[in-house]
């Protein structure tokens, strides 16, 4: 299996720091205002909503193909609300919002396929068991 690497640096103190995120394709400044404010910028819990909209949305098209259909799209927006959890802070929640184009797809075979996805993602596999529930939003147009 492959292995994938990510560099954050930070500088300075939580509250007047600030770091920078790389990963391919990609390298951007982070702060405490953009993680625990409404800062523009960019923060860890964006970087795992787009890690979970892109593994469900993946893992979604797998299954649906293994049914011999052909997904038009699957577009998934993620939702992460930074929360507290024993007095710190902590992911409580994702909220997976996703509308999917599949012809010959029944909406009873979609609800099936698109809960085994978010539950068995990569990704969710991940947080099972951690400190944040996964909510599903699914939608076959």
């Amino acid at each position: 299996m492959a292995i994938r690497k990510v560099k954050s640096v930070w500088n300075g103190t939580l509250k007047e720091g600030k770091g920078t995120m790389g990963f391919t394709g990609y390298e951007g400044p982070f702060t405490f205002a953009t993680r625990f404010e409404n800062a523009k910028g960019t923060n860890p819990e964006e970087l795992v909503g787009a890690a979970q909209s892109g593994c469900y949305s993946m893992f979604l098209s797998a299954l649906i193909s293994g049914e011999g259909l052909n997904p038009e799209s699957i577009e998934t927006e993620a939702a992460v609300t930074l929360g507290e959890v024993d007095g710190g802070p902590a992911i409580t929640n994702i909220t997976l919002s996703t509308v999917v184009k599949c012809e010959g797809l029944s909406q009873e075979k979609f609800a099936e396929l698109s809960v085994a996805a978010k539950d068995k993602c990569p990704i969710s596999r991940l947080y099972a068991g951690g400190t944040a529930t996964i909510d599903l939003n699914a939608k076959l147009v």
